[in-house]
């Protein structure tokens, strides 16, 4: 499985998807650009700082604050999925280590595994399989916050 792969499988497979690809033009940071970004906005009207991906396609190392998974490496990315607190505590045990170096492994995100973010870097076919319902729930998440903001907005 490769990045235009998944991020096919997200397009197709998820409605109301946003797919972001970070870059100079749309003021995104250098340090991620080239990075896609999955955010549900059905009507491609969120203000930003509500924009908050439910997945992830990472492409490089940022600098010293996101750099256990080595992804400077060759053809190496990570592809980053938000999930449940339920999910993430059934996936993993508190007591887990983790080598975030290694390829077609499902683990916690590095950074980001406190707040529920899970990650493999470069899935294979078999490992992507496994993804797929991590990334539907990633989605009805996202799809349940709209709806509730939503709501708060018609009140």
């Amino acid at each position: 499985m490769d990045e235009a792969g998944i991020t096919r499988y997200i397009e197709t497979t998820f409605a109301g998807v946003d797919v972001v690809v970070a870059s100079k033009e749309n003021g995104a940071p250098e340090v991620a650009w080239g990075d896609s970004f999955f955010i549900y906005d059905p009507d491609r009207n969120l203000p930003e700082p509500k924009r908050f991906p439910f997945a992830t396609i990472v492409t490089q190392d940022y600098g010293d604050f996101d750099n256990a998974s080595n992804l400077n490496r060759p053809g190496v990315f990570r592809l980053n999925v938000g999930v449940s607190k339920e999910t993430f505590a059934k996936l993993f045990g508190a007591e887990d280590e983790h080598d975030f170096t290694q390829l077609d492994r499902l683990m916690p995100h590095p950074v980001y595994g406190p707040n529920h973010f899970v990650c493999v870097l470069n899935p294979g076919d078999t490992t992507f399989e496994t993804v797929k319902p991590l990334l539907r729930e990633a989605y009805e998440i996202a799809v349940k916050r709209a709806q509730q903001r939503r709501g708060r907005r018609e009140r």
